[in-house]
């Protein structure tokens, strides 16, 4: 196989905590005010990157972005030093404070989407950094995590790197959690598959009514747009407005896709026959002999239980090990062996005739508890051989890098950090003084502006 799938994790940031910020988020809602543990929070995830790596895939890393924000908070007319801005921010605006603190880049599956040089115009790898512009928390992200984005992939021969669409309601993009792709190698041609919440400019399509549709279809033209895919291989679909109420905040809470199958739940799309449909009339233009659709009923898996599980929040992965013994795993949460009927679902998957053979179970449940699952935490970026040279090395995981950043985490980070610690201006030091080693450690430059002044 020439080409391969790299899931480029974010590395949970020193100042993970628990603020409750994510509307439309049941997790984070639930969780909000508690007492947060950023070291366990960071191991766990990095305990899932070799995880994953020891499989035999590829695993890369992506660091997060500088906590607090300052920047921002001197542009909304806080001044003094940084000490002086945190302590008048504290006292009047604590909630304001909460979300310049937020860790939320952790999850990369909204930072960006994707597009392999396979399905572009030019033949290079297209990223485009979501806005995010729904949140205050994610909105401050798109600038630095673009910046960082730049520093992993730095070779302007392989990789296109885009401005963020335009920071306006019309254009929302949250990224790769509403975006995925099918295909027969992944360095072949491939079908583009956007989801979406709801479209500025046609409101004749349904839309949710009591949490926000964060992604709008307008977004997702425009990145098909400025990564020159080709309409044959893309294909736009209407998540159902239903399951967006229910906190279904992201295509990546109800369905997953990998090469040739796609793993959803029956409420996931507005329109299941047309995605079938769609799917199925483009997948011969790219070599897909068989696309697999695997739809769990409502009556095995609700939504409210998939959501507390987070099953589709799952990574779906193709393992080679050789001597045709190719076939695909869930990364999946603990969660969903402690729920009974997602369990007992899973169980009988991997036992039925489809691609799906294993589950394997990881323990990221800091995350979880702030609404992310092992598919928020990844970026997917399919690349060919010569791609995978000319990443930034430092970005890959080894075993060795592993231990680095372990020991880094536990040289670093609190371990524990409540709501109230927020107003502590030392929290601001030690994030900036782990975040300048690390830059070191995974060889990025100055991406972050206090290492510019």
């Amino acid at each position: 196989m020439s080409g391969v799938e790299v899931n480029f994790d974010g590395l949970v940031g020193p100042t993970h905590n628990y603020a409750g910020l994510s509307y439309g988020n049941v997790a984070s809602k639930q969780h909000a005010q508690g007492t947060s543990q950023p070291k366990a929070a960071a191991q766990q995830g990095l305990r899932k990157m070799l995880a994953v790596s020891d499989l035999g895939l590829p695993q890369g890393v992506l660091a997060p972005n500088a906590r607090p924000d300052v920047d921002v908070l001197r542009r909304l007319g806080f001044t003094g030093t940084d000490t002086q801005v945190i302590n008048k921010v504290a006292k009047t605006e604590p909630a304001l404070l909460a979300a310049m603190y937020s860790a939320s880049s952790m999850w990369t599956a909204n930072a960006a989407t994707v597009s392999p040089s396979a399905d572009t115009a030019d033949g290079r790898v297209h990223f485009t950094p979501a806005n995010l512009n729904n949140k205050l928390h994610r909105s401050i992200e798109p600038a630095q995590t673009g910046a960082i984005l730049k520093a992993v992939f730095n070779n302007e021969t392989h990789f296109a790197h885009h401005l963020y669409l335009p920071e306006q309601d019309s254009f929302g993009d949250e990224g790769a959690a509403n975006h995925t792709r099918f295909c027969a190698e992944y360095d072949k041609a491939g079908i583009e598959f956007f989801v979406y919440g709801r479209s500025a400019l046609q409101p004749n399509i349904p839309a949710p009514t009591r949490f926000p549709a964060r992604h709008t279809l307008e977004a997702s033209q425009a990145i098909a747009r400025l990564h020159g895919l080709n309409e044959a291989q893309c294909v736009f679909a209407l998540q159902n407005p239903d399951v967006i109420d229910q906190g279904v905040f992201h295509n990546d809470v109800i369905a997953v896709g990998n090469q040739n199958v796609l793993f959803y739940h029956e409420q996931a799309f507005h329109d299941t026959a047309y995605v079938q449909d769609e799917l199925n009339r483009k997948a011969h233009n790219v070599g897909i002999e068989r696309l697999h659709f695997i739809e769990v009923p409502t009556e095995q898996v609700s939504v409210e239980d998939a959501v507390k599980s987070y099953l589709f929040n799952t990574q779906l992965i193709t393992i080679n090990n050789g001597q045709n013994d190719a076939h695909m795993a869930l990364i999946a949460p603990v969660e969903c062996r402690e729920n009974s009927s997602v369990y007992s679902y899973l169980t009988t998957l991997t036992n039925a005739d489809t691609p799906i053979k294993q589950v394997h179970y990881m323990d990221v449940k800091q995350s979880m508890k702030n609404g992310g699952g092992p598919a928020c935490l990844r970026l997917r970026v399919a690349l060919n051989q010569q791609q995978v040279q000319a990443v930034n090395p430092k970005c890959f995981i080894t075993s060795e890098q592993f231990k680095v950043l372990y020991q880094w985490v536990e040289k670093h980070y609190r371990d524990e950090l409540a709501p109230t610690d927020l107003a502590d201006p030392n929290l601001l030091t030690e994030s900036y003084t782990a975040l300048d080693e690390l830059t070191q450690i995974l060889g990025l430059g100055s991406v972050y502006s206090f290492q510019q002044v």
